[in-house]
């Protein structure tokens, strides 16, 4: 329970800091002019109306919509009809009235009291819900990633939309009193006429995207702390540190965890000479049996504790399999017997690329001694879902053991996993024996690998395998990643991109520091992505031996990113498919500024560097 306060009021604040920033002005004129008009319900009813759309289009109908193929502009669409129809009706009085009518008898199935307009000021709300959902910041995005772990996804969702609601309320009252004075007036008429005309315009400005270019030109000239209020709640680490608190760890690393806290306070005691392992289950061999008879040790390697940290879940839903019988599904029953790596993992991802030379080399070398493993492909961005790109990258990256499609990232879920890429070592018996996050530790994943092998009693392992094509890491601290779309931007300056098409002006020199990215030029950017419109360009100053950023084209037309490097212009680089391309390959790590310009029709979605 006390998590859910936590997140509802994380979202109720984001809310109400969201309804009083730039981004309602589009809405603003057709809110009041709704709510202006009518019985004295009525700003109860647009406000309603606004909320319940708002809260199903963030929380599930965007979804729906991405996954049928109609994108935000279905919605936009939505709201500029019902704004137009609206419009003409309250313009023109007998139209009103012809409209009002019908409508009002619904309002005996509603609350009694005097007045009227409620139930036709559900209909205009609703239609402005879908504009005011872009509003929604990058602090609902966090929100909602979390209570989705935790099934509170509609709660906070409607938490946030409350927040938003609440201080919209209050802006139709105030404004709907200003008006009733002026109707004292005896303009009651040209009021009415004068509201209609407003919603009408507000739509005609809409369909031009005079809107977003309003919201351009203030993002441009005001203070960010006007431009974005809740910038300060998005990004306070204090926020940020309880999310991940409550999002908590999963299952598996916990006991990861505890085992390696025992295994370090535990003197490890000599096992048998031959390098099986004795004794208890969680018995470790030790660097003296390195390679001896060709067992399970590794030479200079200390193989990790493998204590039993739970039961393994099964694959969930229904994902497409590659590299198995007739694209039969694995289950981990039909597993039991053999030794199974669960590998998380994203095409995109240039840390999951950085482990693939392993995995494959482990396959090669342990396949017929009772190896098995399995990547779990969870896609990160939407393209990513794509069967046929899956299988491009499969075939690209020469991957022959089974992978499995996650696209509804049930099975990470089952497994509770937060991580790109993540590793899960399962023995012969369905127990999870180690949990080992990110990169690196190559050489202690082989030697478990080993050990659970020989476990089952194949002892006889050779030498160890030998990896090829692997990709260097710049040591030390380097730039960190960082996204293109609003979502999880990180780093962009002067300000952060904004939902919709903008106008950006580009920060170099100076107003560019280290670890720092800019746009310049004309861009559409969404939650996920930014895709370039007219003399789009980013400039970044990084500090890193390789860039790498995730693109696709339009169509999978092939066009140029333009690529100048310190100040020099270098080989631009083609854009095809949607996937992961160096930008930068140097020989060393080193701080420079790059400065990309990409064509018209070429999306972006992540930078990361190594």
């Amino acid at each position: 329970m006390r998590e859910v306060l936590v997140l509802a009021f994380f979202a109720l604040i984001a809310g109400a800091g969201t309804a009083v920033s730039p981004c309602v002005l589009p809405v603003l004129p057709a809110l009041l002019s709704a709510a202006g008009s009518g019985g004295r319900r009525r700003p109860l009813g647009v406000v309603t109306g606004l909320t319940v759309t708002f809260t199903v289009t963030i929380v599930g109908l965007s979804s729906v919509v991405d996954g049928v193929g109609l994108g935000d502009s279905f919605t936009r669409d939505i709201a500029i009809v019902a704004l137009l129809g609206f419009g003409a009706v309250v313009l023109v009085p007998k139209l009103a009235d012809r409209v009002e009518a019908p409508l009002s008898r619904l309002a005996r199935f509603g609350p009694q009291q005097t007045g009227d307009g409620f139930v036709s000021g559900l209909g205009v709300g609703a239609a402005l819900g879908f504009v005011y959902a872009p509003c929604a910041g990058p602090i609902l995005a966090a929100v909602i990633a979390v209570s989705a772990a935790t099934g509170k996804t509609v709660v906070v969702g409607f938490a946030y939309a409350v927040g938003s609601a609440a201080v919209l309320f209050a802006l139709a009252l105030g404004g709907r009193g200003l008006l009733d004075r002026v109707r004292r007036g005896g303009r009651g008429a040209q009021v009415q006429q004068a509201l209609g005309a407003v919603m009408v315009l507000t739509a005609v400005a809409m369909v031009f995207s005079l809107d977003t270019r309003f919201q351009t030109a203030i993002a441009n000239h005001l203070p960010n702390a006007v431009v974005n209020p809740t910038e300060g709640l998005e990004k306070s680490s204090a926020v940020k540190k309880r999310l991940a608190d409550l999002r908590g760890k999963s299952r598996f690393e916990v006991a990861q965890e505890r085992a390696d806290k025992t295994a370090s306070a535990t003197p490890v005691a000599l096992a048998a000479t031959d390098g099986a392992v004795t004794g208890s289950s969680d018995a470790t061999p030790t660097p003296s049996q390195a390679g001896a008879g060709g067992g399970p040790g590794l030479p200079g390697v200390t193989t990790p504790k493998l204590a039993k940290l739970g039961d393994a879940p099964d694959f969930a839903g229904d994902g497409h399999w590659f590299n198995t019988a007739d694209g039969r599904p694995l289950t981990m029953a039909s597993l039991r017997g053999k030794v199974v790596l669960i590998d998380f993992w994203t095409y995109t991802c240039i840390n999951c690329i950085r482990t693939l030379p392993y995995l494959k080399a482990w396959d090669a070398k342990y396949r017929s001694k009772g190896l098995v493993i399995v990547g779990v492909h969870s896609p990160e961005f939407d393209f990513e879902k794509k069967t046929s790109n899956v299988a491009a990258a499969i075939r690209q990256n020469k991957l022959r053991y089974p992978v499995v499609q996650d696209n509804d990232l049930k099975t990470w879920n089952a497994w509770g996993n937060q991580y790109w890429p993540a590793e899960y070592l399962v023995d012969a018996k369905g127990q999870v024996r180690r949990a080992h996050f990110g990169e690196g530790e190559y050489k202690q994943s082989e030697a478990a690998i080993r050990a659970l092998l020989a476990e089952r009693g194949d002892k006889d392992l050779g030498a160890g395998a030998t990896a090829t094509g692997t990709i260097s890491v710049s040591k030390g601290q380097i730039t960190p990643e960082t996204y293109l779309g609003t979502a999880r931007a990180q780093g962009w300056v002067p300000s952060g991109p904004l939902d919709g098409p903008h106008d950006y002006r580009a920060a170099t020199g100076a107003d560019l520091p280290l670890n720092s990215f800019s746009y310049g030029g004309q861009w559409a950017i969404d939650k996920e992505s930014a895709t370039a419109r007219r003399a789009a360009t980013i400039d970044v100053h990084f500090l890193a031996q390789h860039v790498y950023l995730v693109l696709s084209s339009r169509g999978g037309t092939a066009r140029t990113v333009g690529v100048t490097l310190d100040g020099a212009p270098r080989s631009g680089v083609t854009v095809t498919g949607q996937r992961l391309y160096t930008m930068v390959d140097l020989p060393a790590p080193g701080e420079h500024e790059l400065h990309l310009k990409l064509p018209p029709g070429v999306t972006g979605y992540a930078f990361t560097f190594g």
